[in-house]
């Protein structure tokens, strides 16, 4: 067998024939933009939380000039490096401030990622296992389901994938161009760091290191030369470097190593960005806790659904050759060491769902060269997508017809059951599935439709055509059941968002605007109107540690000073959720209260 990284030349490490090629990423990339970019339309409006925050942290950089710290109401965000805001606020100039615009770098970024994908794939394992692996990450829920949000991990996910690539690629000894390679892998690196901080680098040094202590080349110094360390470190430092120094300076004081977190405290832009963000918040040390945490075993068995249909597949790689000394071994090998790098990871630290976007593509491509292998485990696999379409097409078609007759007044809110606590210990992606009534789904007639035409083909395909030639229309469904997804958040629009008061609020009276609770209640309608707010009780979570930098603007108001507020002859205008409406009676009296607008549950009030 010869040395343990001698170059065995196979199909695989033949280029695909360059029609072949050509034709296959043209798929991948037709299929990615159906989705991803016909997904950017708008409605459905940024949500609330995330969506709205960061859509205008965005547009206060545009505004303001200031591309070095970003901003929540007034208030120093410290949290994020800037990357995705940039390149949010660059959409907004060029397209104008829409939030299809602001949906756009990640839309791009989800496509970008897809194509990259099958490309590695085609260079490892050939052209059939590339489109395969293209099209498996395209269409699994999982991308689909967390690039809904403006969050960054796609863009993470993508720099990630191309670093490590470019890391096979300059060891590769049959590269003709190791160099280059070595200064991408270096470049994606640093631009990694400005998307989400020091995990871009994490990820891939671990799973470099590992790679080469495990194929026995880590004191290999012709490996190293070939990886250009100091030169890429120089490289990576010049992108990357310039932006952390200028937020140490303009966010004073500049190096503090306190090891620990606690309310009221303020120690700078390094302190927070780096002990707390990233030290603390992988300890679950971090203050203020303003995230959520998944069981560990729902963190791995998830998997299951953010990878399906593709999932039902997974048994076929336990049969791959992993042993074998050429390009196709060693990509698998190293596929391998990715997934256990990003999951054990995040299995010994706070976790969240799309946390282990990074290991996608790893995934992918594993379940690529199982399609490509022709195993007799793929039978069984497109049997389980078979049963699994055809079920889910009997749901969808028992629904319809339970909800055929029924009324839909008002919104999709009306309907809705939130005191059901079926999940009590899961409240993110999948949570408020628990919320849905028999009388929620009458709202939902034409996704529901449209969906079960998707599961109508994916059950038909599976059930016809044997192994990986059900692959089309798999594909197929899940084009088609994303979409229906679409239409299905238009349809909850009201309820995850707040366009409507926005709106209202537009066309209204000159007022300020007062927010009841913290300022991600209510994100989009700051967006939509475009304005700042008073928070009422909402000095917590991610403007808490900002709001006590110096010079931080006073937003925060308390039930005392709201109520002397609103009996002042100045207009004012308060967002609030029904659940607080209540209290807010109690505190200023009932009368003092004039509706404007009730959408989804939420409430807009003027006090004249």
């Amino acid at each position: 067998m010869g040395s343990p990284h001698a170059h065995v030349v196979n199909k695989a490490d033949q280029h695909p024939s360059g029609a072949a090629h050509t034709q296959n990423q043209f798929i991948v990339l037709l299929v990615a933009a159906l989705i991803f970019l016909g997904c950017i339309l708008s409605p459905p409006s940024l949500m609330d939380d995330v969506d709205g925050t960061q859509a205008q942290i965005a547009r206060t950089m545009l505004d303001s000039g200031d591309w070095v710290t970003p901003r929540i109401d007034g208030i120093a965000y410290l949290e994020k490096p800037p990357l995705k805001y940039w390149l949010i606020a660059i959409s907004y100039a060029i397209f104008g401030v829409h939030d299809w615009a602001a949906r756009i770098p990640i839309a791009l970024s989800a496509v970008l990622l897809c194509w990259l994908t099958a490309q590695l794939g085609a260079w490892a394992f050939g052209a059939r296992a590339g489109i395969y692996a293209g099209l498996c990450l395209t269409t699994c829920v999982g991308l689909f389901l967390f690039t809904r949000v403006l969050i960054s991990d796609v863009m993470l996910t993508l720099a990630i994938t191309l670093a490590i690539w470019s890391f096979l690629r300059a060891l590769d000894e049959a590269e003709p161009y190791p160099r280059r390679w070595a200064i991408l892998m270096w470049a994606a690196l640093g631009t990694g760091l400005l998307i989400k901080g020091l995990i871009a680098i994490v990820f891939p040094v671990a799973v470099g290191v590992l790679f080469l202590l495990f194929e026995r080349r880590f004191l290999d110094r012709k490996a190293w030369n070939r990886l250009q360390p100091l030169a890429g470190t120089v490289l990576l430092l010049a992108i990357a470097a310039p932006w952390h120094v200028l937020a140490t300076l303009r966010n004073p004081p500049y190096f503090d190593l306190t090891l620990h977190s606690e309310r009221g405290s303020y120690h700078g832009f390094f302190w927070f960005y780096f002990i707390n963000e990233h030290l603390l918040r992988y300890l679950g040390l971090r203050y203020p806790r303003d995230y959520n945490t998944v069981p560990r075993l729902y963190f791995w068995l998830l998997h299951l659904v953010w990878l399906f249909p593709w999932s039902v597949y997974l048994p076929a790689v336990w049969k791959l050759d992993f042993a074998r000394q050429d390009r196709a071994g060693r990509t698998r090998r190293l596929a391998l060491i990715w997934i256990g790098v990003v999951l054990l990871f995040f299995t010994f630290s706070t976790t969240q769902e799309y946390y282990s976007m990074p290991c996608y593509p790893a995934l992918a491509l594993l379940i690529a060269t199982a399609l490509d292998s022709g195993s007799r485990l793929l039978r069984y696999g497109t049997r389980a997508a078979a049963v699994i379409a055809t079920l889910a097409f009997t749901a969808v078609a028992i629904i319809l017809w339970l909800v055929r007759a029924l009324p839909t007044p008002g919104d999709i809110s009306t309907a809705l059951n939130e005191s059901i606590d079926v999940y009590k210990d899961y409240t993110l992606s999948l949570g408020h599935m628990g919320d849905l009534t028999v009388a929620a789904f009458a709202y939902l007639r034409l996704p529901l439709a449209v969906a079960g035409v998707a599961f109508l083909i994916g059950a038909a395909g599976s059930w016809k055509l044997q192994g990986r030639r059900a692959v089309p229309a798999l594909v197929i469904m899940m084009v088609l059941f994303f979409h229906a997804a679409r239409l299905a958040l238009v349809t909850f629009d009201p309820y995850l968002g707040s366009r409507p008061l926005a709106d209202a609020l537009n066309r209204a009276a000159e007022g300020r605007l007062i927010v009841d609770d913290q300022y991600y209640a209510f994100s989009s309608v700051m967006f939509y109107a475009n304005r700042k707010a008073l928070l009422l009780n909402g000095r917590v979570t991610n403007v808490e540690y900002g709001s006590y930098a110096p010079g931080a603007p006073d937003v925060f108001l308390d039930d005392q000073q709201f109520a002397r507020l609103w009996v002042e002859p100045e207009r004012y205008y308060l967002a609030a959720n029904g659940s607080a409406v209540p209290r807010l009676e109690k505190l200023v009296g009932k009368p003092a209260l004039h509706l404007v607008l009730e959408r989804g549950g939420k409430y807009l009030f003027t006090n004249r």
